[in-house]
């Protein structure tokens, strides 16, 4: 098969998956309950995605739990993204080192 039908295909799923929404629901969603359900699907998807992936990325648990660690804390603390990034990544490093 060619990429353009690969790029086609992506195309339309990614095109349904946005209008129908807007094709089912045409009135304002008023129920609490189902607005605050809708409010944190976002985050459990980027959760369900990039939480698998952090702790087989390095290939063994303990850099993976260590760089996590560190990332969580430097988030706490406010750093920018940058230096969480990089403190965690050189953090997993440091502990493949050691382990």
């Amino acid at each position: 098969m060619s990429v353009a039908l690969y790029i086609a295909v992506m195309a339309g799923v990614t095109y349904l998956i946005r209008m129908i929404p807007f094709t089912l629901f045409r009135k304002k969603i008023r129920s609490p309950f189902f607005r605050s359900f809708l409010h944190y699907i976002p985050y459990a998807v980027l959760s369900a995605m990039t939480v698998p992936a952090i702790f087989y990325s390095t290939g063994s648990i303990p850099t993976a739990v260590a760089g996590t660690a560190a990332a969580v804390v430097l988030a706490y603390l406010g750093k920018p993204l940058i230096v969480v990034a990089l403190a965690a990544s050189a953090v997993a490093l440091l502990t493949g080192f050691i382990l």
